[in-house]
């Protein structure tokens, strides 16, 4: 037994051998098959990983139809912090990864698209994760964003397009620059885009995808940074001794150092080399290797794309190389490139193959695979991580503010507009959201001429107005093109200049009642005309007003009786109050005419206190009456019992009318109050109009100084409330801070437009303080003749102030122009408004007080004899 154990040891230590080199010779001979078949082994990897591919695609695209979208809008006062931003991109960087636990990670990602396609300078939407919608719907930056879920978007192909995908390059492990937030980071993008053009199809977009870092990817490509910084210092230290080496070596061959030898007591120390000490390679620090890297808080990988597409060659390149000089401004040590390669005139990148496939499932899907060196920190993306702030310089495109089209009834023309591209255009505002307007500005600076191209537009497009202008230069400026055949039967012109020995006036009379007038409402607009024109109110003149109001009372209804009677000539007219206070048998047939249309109290006034008052009580009433008889041209235009001037019937037949009152003084200021007491009155008798068929009219107010001069509470009145019965003043003043208190502060309030030429500084603040002081008034002080700030509504939201060059008649309505027409429309514009020669008008105005007497006497119970005209009324007269 015992001489055979060391023979079964040996067997057993051969037969192990066996089996060992049997191993060897398997592996071998596999091996050997796989060298020979290696197509074999790349056909399985290859299987594997298309399998492997194919079904995370399939993954990722069920998790990203499972997206939603937000778009966020800001005001023009948004303006957030740094802190409020950087809180916004950690928000982005958490929702990222609200996916399924099978979702692949190429589908967690959070997706900032900055579009422009002319529907908005840059709008800027959130993509990502359902489950992410809640988190990311509350936002840091308070009520000056406003967040709305968003529809998908669909467009329409375009026959040129350009891809781009930007990476990092340069010092990978810098950070890009620190953009200041004012300017806002963004500007460079708006500016890009700025001239972008709809009707060529012109389209740019920017994706901006941003994906939570994963650990294993962080840690090998810190690795991967430390061991590359490792190997180049261990070059730098070997380069570093080679260099000592030589240096050494050239010193001791060197003449001088041999000299040196030779004069030295022990020259034997010559024969012998120094020993030269490498340098030691230099430890690797983390923090000056990784930059960026170091640290693991807020670190994300983003992906970068970028399309622009266009109908027009050229133009979607053009954009594409705008993004990217607009891109450079974020560039430091590290900044971002487009990835490719260029030959020649040529680059190849996303837009070819074989990149071009996956650029657009990425695209299309919102996948997120950004390169290995698109490592960014949060506070690297802070201009891109928030829409644009009040400090961005928005365009204004043609989707923000319409283009005005010749004879578009529902447009009104505002100016010439010069886009960033050098292109100008004729913008508009909708004349159904323009309800009031207020233009300032010194004289000459062009606020009348804007105001007159934008009525002449207007009447082309069928609208009616009433131009007041108390100067008349705005006529003989606008005759020229309103000269056409189909304008000549709705314009009509009240000139109370009296130009010419022998001029043409229309006629009005205040008190008429053959138009239909409610009574009431008559007597109050002229006795609030009168008020306004003196300064009278209760607490001054409480007794001149009541007198007036009781003659007022009288007269109306004498006129109603005379159009019943069918004798609308027999009407008295109001400078027949003198004979209502001063005449008493005028008085008396008159009372007893009308007696069964006034109510008991009016009959116990006349009957019980018009006999106490003194005379002297007439003469604060009669006076302003007095004045206006002592001008022919006013006693002719107010003297007559049939007035042809009617502003309601012109704002609903939409006639275009020209006032021009004739002066400033204290009678035309009594006239302008007049005028303006009616139109408020008649704008507000449309209430028995649907309000579906009242007609836009247009009253504009030239010299608003002088207009509010003489009725201040009448102009403020209109415009608090005119508004409602579709009837829209547009203002014009030099100063605003000259205008009444109470007309300034209605104008300011309910302007839908506010425009300011150059001015003083004083003068311009007013308005610019409207703005924010944005502009400011030094800028606007200082801009050229014709140019205007303007700030407009549109759609419901504001637009600007932004600079427009004001509409010179002669350039913006050339084609129009119709000189030659000019004496066809006087003669037309003076026929439509009734006027008939001074003289004429003068005497019928003379007889008209014997036609009211006559009439009185006819139905006066008391007969003819109760009516008596004293001598010293009929020279009066």
């Amino acid at each position: 037994m015992d001489s055979a154990a060391p023979y079964l040891t040996n067997r057993a230590d051969d037969t192990a051998a066996g089996q060992v080199l049997g191993l060897v010779t398997s592996l071998a001979r596999a091996a050997d098959w796989l060298y020979t078949h290696w197509y074999l082994l790349a056909l399985a990897i290859a299987v594997f990983w298309g399998v492997g591919e194919w079904i995370v695609r399939r993954l990722a695209a069920k998790a990203s139809a499972e997206r939603m979208a937000l778009e966020l809008v800001s005001n023009r006062h948004f303006d957030p912090s740094l802190e409020e931003i950087f809180r916004r991109g950690v928000q982005l960087a958490r929702a990222s990864t609200a996916m399924p636990w099978w979702a692949p990670r190429r589908a967690k990602a959070v997706q900032i698209r900055l579009r422009a396609d002319g529907s908005a300078p840059l709008r800027y939407r959130v993509e990502g994760p359902a489950g992410g919608e809640r988190l990311l719907s509350i936002t840091p930056f308070g009520p000056d964003i406003t967040v709305n879920r968003a529809r998908p978007i669909v467009d329409e192909p375009r026959t040129h397009t350009v891809r781009a995908e930007f990476i990092l390059r340069g010092k990978l492990i810098s950070p890009l620059r620190v953009v200041p937030l004012n300017p806002d980071p963004l500007q460079p993008l708006v500016d890009a885009v700025a001239d972008l053009r709809a009707e060529l199809g012109d389209l740019a977009e920017i994706r901006l995808d941003i994906q939570r870092a994963p650990k294993w990817a962080l840690r090998a490509r810190r690795l991967q940074l430390m061991s590359a910084a490792r190997r180049t210092e261990r070059r730098e230290s070997q380069r570093a001794a080679r260099w000592l080496r030589q240096d050494a070596s050239g010193i001791e061959d060197s003449l001088g150092f041999q000299l040196q030898q030779l004069l030295s007591d022990n020259p034997g120390s010559g024969n012998s080399r120094r020993l030269v000490m490498p340098p030691v390679p230099r430890r690797v620090e983390p923090a000056e290797a990784l930059g960026k890297l170091a640290e693991d808080d807020h670190l994300v990988r983003v992906q970068l794309l970028v399309m622009c597409a266009s109908n027009t060659e050229g133009r979607a390149e053009a954009r594409l190389a705008q993004l990217q000089a607009a891109f450079d401004v974020f560039g430091g040590r590290s900044r971002w490139a487009m990835r490719g390669w260029r030959l020649g005139p040529w680059r190849f990148g996303a837009d070819h193959w074989p990149t071009r496939h996956g650029f657009e499932r990425r695209w299309n899907l919102g996948h997120c695979q950004p390169p290995r060196a698109n490592w960014v920190r949060l506070d690297e993306l802070t201009g891109l991580l928030k829409p644009p702030t009040t400090n961005c310089r928005l365009p204004v495109l043609a989707g923000d503010l319409p283009t005005f089209a010749f004879g578009e009834p529902g447009l009104l023309l505002q100016g010439i507009y010069r886009g960033p591209d050098g292109r100008e255009r004729l913008v508009a505002t909708y004349a159904e959201e323009t309800l009031f307007e207020v233009g300032v500005g010194k004289a000459g600076g062009g606020k009348t001429e804007r105001a007159l191209a934008q009525a002449i537009g207007w009447a082309h497009a069928g609208g009616g107005l009433i131009f007041v202008d108390p100067h008349r230069d705005s006529w003989p400026r606008a005759t020229p093109f309103l000269a056409h055949d189909t304008l000549m039967p709705r314009i009509a012109l009240i000139d109370l200049n009296g130009l010419g020995p022998n001029p043409r006036i229309s006629s009005w009379n205040p008190l008429a009642m053959h138009q239909g007038q409610t009574a009431h409402e008559v007597v109050e607009a002229i006795a609030d005309a009168y008020a306004s024109a003196l300064a009278w109110d209760d607490a001054t003149a409480p007794r001149a007003l009541t007198i007036l109001t009781a003659a007022l009372t009288v007269l109306v209804a004498v006129n109603e009786a005379a159009c019943q009677a069918g004798q609308p000539e027999d009407q008295s007219t109001i400078f027949h109050v003198r004979a209502m206070l001063t005449d008493a048998g005028f008085r008396k047939a008159a009372l007893a005419t009308v007696a069964g249309r006034l109510d008991e109290e009016t009959r116990s006034w006349w009957k019980s206190v018009f006999p106490t008052l003194p005379p002297e009580a007439f003469a604060v009433v009669l006076n302003p009456i007095a004045r206006l008889a002592a001008n022919p041209v006013t006693r002719a235009f107010l003297g007559q019992p049939v007035g042809v001037y009617n502003i309601r019937a012109a704002m609903d037949s939409k006639m275009i009318v020209w006032v021009c009152p004739g002066g400033n003084g204290p009678t035309d200021r009594l006239l302008t109050a007049l005028l303006a007491r009616d139109l408020l009155r008649a704008a507000r008798s449309r209430r028995d109009t649907p309000e579906e068929k009242r007609v836009a009219f247009r009253p504009y107010f030239d010299e608003l100084i002088t207009l509010t001069g003489a009725a201040s509470e009448t102009i403020a009145a209109m415009f608090e409330d005119l508004r409602k019965y579709r009837c829209h003043i547009h203002g014009m003043t030099q100063l605003l801070a000259r205008l009444p208190a109470a007309v300034r502060l209605s104008l300011v309030q309910n302007a839908s437009t506010l425009a300011t030429t150059a001015g003083s500084k004083s003068g311009v603040a007013p308005i610019t303080s409207e703005w924010g002081d944005d502009p400011s008034p030094d800028r606007v002080a200082t801009m050229d003749r014709f140019e205007h700030y303007v700030s407009m509504n549109v759609r419901g939201r504001r637009i600007g102030p932004i600079q427009l060059r004001g509409p010179h008649l002669d350039d913006v309505f050339a084609a129009q122009a119709r000189p030659r027409e000019v004496p066809a429309l006087e003669r037309a514009a003076q026929a439509n408004a009734g006027a008939l020669p001074l003289d004429q008008l003068t005497d019928r105005a003379a007889q008209q007080l014997g036609r009211v007497a006559a009439f009185l006497a006819a139905h006066s119970p008391a007969g003819a004899a109760a009516v008596h005209l004293s001598k010293e009324e009929n020279e009066w007269t």
